[in-house]
């Protein structure tokens, strides 16, 4: 399957809210979805950190850096998610370490680059509602995404009925 979300809302429109943001892929695995995992921090990827290096085995990481400027993902916090079996991360902010990034078969949309990293303060929250760009994201919905966008569902999708 080289698309998704498109089939998606083909057969599930009522069912799905798209995330109305131009994401990048910068990940190798371009297909990814899970269950919902939150993180909300504002230069600081403490909890970004720390939720990626436990087991995120069929979850998507969605922090909202709250237009963050730097960087709240790199390629040691990227290694570690893949290392513990997340199937993505989704920042609403930026990432860095781009080329090494795509070489990882994890699924990474950002809203773009940043050189800087943050600085480590211990600040953020696990597990909160978010609200970008108007739309809430609750921790145990799904998320679906690829390269056309990012939708957001209150549960598990059959994707049986998908077709090639």
């Amino acid at each position: 399957m080289l698309d998704l979300l498109p089939d998606l809302f083909d057969h599930y429109s009522d069912g799905l809210t798209l995330l109305p943001i131009r994401f990048f892929s910068y990940g190798k695995k371009v297909i990814f979805y899970g269950e919902v995992v939150t993180v909300q921090c504002i230069d600081d990827n403490s909890k970004v950190k720390s939720v990626l290096s436990k087991n995120g085995k069929g979850k998507v990481l969605v922090v909202d850096g709250q237009g963050s400027s730097k960087a709240l993902l790199g390629d040691m916090i990227a290694k570690s998610a893949l290392e513990n079996e997340w199937e993505g991360v989704i920042v609403n902010g930026n990432i860095r370490d781009v080329m090494c990034i795509r070489t990882l078969d994890l699924g990474v949309h950002a809203l773009g680059t940043h050189p800087m990293k943050t600085q480590k303060r211990g600040k953020g929250d696990i597990n909160v509602s978010l609200e970008i760009a108007g739309i809430n994201i609750q921790p145990k919905m799904w998320v679906y995404a690829d390269a056309n966008g990012v939708a957001l569902s209150p549960r598990a999708i059959d994707l049986s009925v998908l077709t090639e």
